[in-house]
């Protein structure tokens, strides 16, 4: 249970980031290199969650996944 609602926060904390990126297009503050780490990082923990059929580790890091790729993926673009 307390997975649960962890990964339901740390996942929505990301949603202001992303909406913000999405509307304004502006990512000068962000960091490469951060978002980089955290995408890598993110794909790792889900891989982990597959691996041991954790519902909490997968569903939670597979939405995270999406927005922080939201934000790398204009990052990279919007440069």
């Amino acid at each position: 249970m307390i997975g649960t609602i962890a990964g339901i926060l740390t996942t929505l904390a990301f949603v202001p980031q992303v909406i913000k990126v999405v509307k304004t297009k502006d990512t000068a503050a962000l960091s490469l290199g951060m978002y980089s780490i955290q995408v890598l990082g993110i794909a790792l923990w889900l891989i982990y969650g597959l691996s041991i059929s954790d519902f909490a580790l997968i569903s939670a890091n597979a939405v995270t996944l999406c927005l922080s790729l939201t934000i790398l993926g204009y990052k990279l673009r919007y440069r």
